[in-house]
């Protein structure tokens, strides 16, 4: 899932099903851009104009060619992209509503002769925002011979208005040096995101108009005002979420769906997220298992796993690191929720947990406290996320339809021998429904968590390593989707078009021809590395 940002790349491993700054993109594979940029072409809007240089108002929506959306930093792959921003209503259901605008770029196919129906990019979070992904669609190659589409979610960083919270970031970051999951840290946790809401609700935001609902419509208003015929779509984490939703609500115009790193709607919230990690986990220590080296030198590591899970949360422990640029000492608290959801997003970086785990157990924490301080505190994540995106979707289509109790139920299912107060607090998800509770919205239509059943052509990847959203959310939502391709990649974690060369050549064959990707590459893969120690 990654599935939580909250208080989650690039970002914090908070957000939901999205790995820590700069796992991603640091880890992305370029060589399938083999077209040179001077062959060049556009695919049209139906006029013989190249996509996205025609304004036309199509219902309330209205497409205005213009500058670029602007993006935290600078994004070289955007350079002859051609943009403009989509104005929408902010809440379709109140004919009085004020309208929106989201920002649009248009990366163009490198193919001389580009396919007529262009890659739609949905973003992680909730609350990432797809324009500042473009390198990671561009160095997928997802660009080979059709143009990429990336729109800026409403709220998101690029949309007007945004709704980004740079004091939940801040917060977010005072949590290396707080017991994870102590009534004291979710009073702070909850006032932050009071705080949040507070200010957005004080600008006139409808805060119950950030959802997949609205946005789905946002996207389906986009194609239309781009004069666009036929497309796909391409959702990483968050943005399967939308992309089941989307199927379901708005299918035309959909030629095909790639799904990556899958949160199913019908299921999202609490428990699953309890599910996603055991199976993730699980996968990293079996790989450690089969390796005679690291089996030797680290048995056993569910075990180890467990029991520092279980001492930590009855005695924490306290130690201080220095980060790379910063000469400051960092304060970092490790305690049984730490330790889990440090290994949530470490399942990126699998061949140092054995390693890891070993150090801590014998005593130094340094190299698991220095990994999360510098996610936690990382100056790029402030002021990036929408969190307001985030708790419109958690507290109108999770929260509302699960027990308070759900996270300790999967925790207890999932993991019995773990302490109450861990159990109780799901991966990435930690105080969620004070938060939802503190957000106050509206639930959403119950047919928000129905189930897609659809014969648009699917590819459904997970990654093996994944705890954020289950290699098994594949097959679950294969079983509506009568042409649906499950593919899991091993020894992958969340999001494995970010990783894996293999995914990148599944998911480009599988846009050419959505009825027979090739998969053939799977059969070749190798397990990590693993560290060891002398």
């Amino acid at each position: 899932m990654t599935p939580r940002q909250a208080h989650r790349r690039r970002r914090t491993p908070r957000r939901l099903l999205a790995p820590p700054a700069g796992i991603a993109t640091g880890l992305l594979v370029a060589g399938l851009l083999t077209a040179p940029a001077q062959a060049r072409s556009h695919a049209d809007d139906g006029t013989g104009a190249p996509i996205g240089t025609t304004a036309r108002t199509v219902g309330d929506a209205r497409y205005e060619p213009g500058p670029c959306p602007k993006t935290a930093e600078p994004i070289e792959e955007l350079e002859g992209a051609r943009c403009g921003t989509l104005t929408v209503p902010e809440n379709r259901a109140r004919p009085s509503s004020r309208t929106i605008s989201l920002g649009v770029a248009i990366v163009p196919a490198l193919a001389g002769t580009p396919k007529p129906d262009p890659i739609v990019w949905l973003a992680g979070g909730p609350g990432d925002d797809a324009v500042g992904e473009a390198k990671m669609a561009v160095d997928g190659g997802l660009n080979r011979d059709r143009d990429v589409i990336l729109m800026s979610q409403r709220g998101t960083y690029s949309a007007d208005p945004d709704l980004l919270c740079p004091n939940i970031d801040e917060f977010n970051a005072r949590v290396v040096g707080l017991v994870y999951d102590a009534p004291s840290t979710e009073r702070l946790h909850v006032e932050a995101t009071k705080a949040c809401r507070d200010k957005l609700a004080g600008r006139g935001t409808d805060l119950g108009a950030y959802n997949d609902t609205e946005s789905a419509a946002d996207y389906a208003d986009l194609r239309t005002a781009l004069g666009i015929e036929q497309w796909n779509l391409y959702g990483i984490s968050y943005g399967t979420h939308l992309a089941l939703v989307t199927m379901r609500l708005h299918p035309e115009g959909l030629r095909s769906v790639g799904i990556d790193g899958i949160l199913p709607p019908s299921t999202s919230g609490s428990a699953s997220t309890w599910s996603s990690f055991r199976q993730g986990v699980d996968g990293l220590f079996k790989a450690c298992a089969d390796q005679p080296a690291c089996n030797e030198r680290y048995p056993n590591l569910p075990a180890t796993f467990a029991k520092l899970v279980s001492d930590l949360e009855a005695k924490p422990v306290t130690t201080t690191v220095t980060l790379p640029g910063n000469d400051k000492p960092v304060k970092v608290v490790l305690d049984g929720g730490t330790l889990v959801n440090w290994l949530t997003s470490a399942t990126h970086t699998a061949q140092t947990v054995p390693i890891a785990l070993d150090e801590l157990a014998n005593g130094d924490p340094q190299r698991i406290a220095r990994q999360w301080a510098g996610w936690r505190t990382n100056p790029k994540s402030i002021g990036v996320v929408s969190h307001g995106l985030s708790y419109g979707v958690f507290c109108s289509e999770w929260t509302p339809f699960e027990s308070k109790d759900a996270a300790l139920q999967g925790g207890k299912k999932e993991f019995p021998s773990f302490p109450r107060s861990v159990q109780a607090q799901a991966p990435l998800l930690t105080f969620l429904h004070p938060d939802c509770d503190a957000w106050n919205i509206p639930a959403a239509a119950r047919s928000v968590r129905d189930v897609t059943t659809s014969d648009i052509p699917t590819l459904a990847l997970s990654g093996a390593f994944d705890a954020q959203t289950g290699a098994d959310n594949g097959p679950y939502v294969a079983r509506t989707l009568s042409k649906a391709k499950v593919v899991t990649i091993p020894y992958e974690p969340h999001v494995v078009f970010a990783t894996s060369k293999c995914a990148q050549e599944i998911t480009l064959s599988f846009f050419e021809n959505p009825a027979e990707p090739k998969t053939g590459c799977v059969k070749g893969l190798e397990p990590p590395e693993f560290e060891i120690a002398p």
